[in-house]
C-alpha cells in the first residue's frame, strides 16, 4: 500500500513541476493547504479520492494519470539484502 502512495507522490510532483507550479500555487488552485500537497508528494498522506480529483483537475490531468507509474519511475527500494 505504501508503494501506491510513493507512486502518487512522485507523479504529483512530476506533473506539478512540468506545469511550473509551486506547491503553494497548486494548493490554492486545489483549495487545500500547501503542507498537505507536500505530505502527499512525500508519500506520507493517505489522500481521499475527492481531494485527489480536485488536485488532478487543478493540474488538468486525470486521477488515473497520477496513480499510474511510468516505466522510468524507479520502484521504491525495499530494505534488506535479498
Amino acid at each position: 500500500m505504501k508503494d501506491v502512495l510513493k507512486v502518487l507522490g512522485y507523479r504529483l510532483r512530476e506533473t506539478r513541476q512540468a506545469r511550473n507550479l509551486s506547491q503553494e500555487n497548486l494548493a490554492v488552485l486545489s483549495g487545500i493547504h500547501r503542507t498537505y500537497v507536500s505530505s502527499v508528494e512525500c508519500g506520507r498522506r493517505n489522500i481521499s479520492i475527492l481531494t485527489l480529483t480536485r488536485i488532478a483537475h487543478a493540474l488538468g490531468v486525470t486521477t488515473a494519470s497520477l496513480l499510474t507509474p511510468h516505466t522510468c519511475v524507479k520502484s521504491p527500494k525495499k530494505s534488506g539484502n535479498g
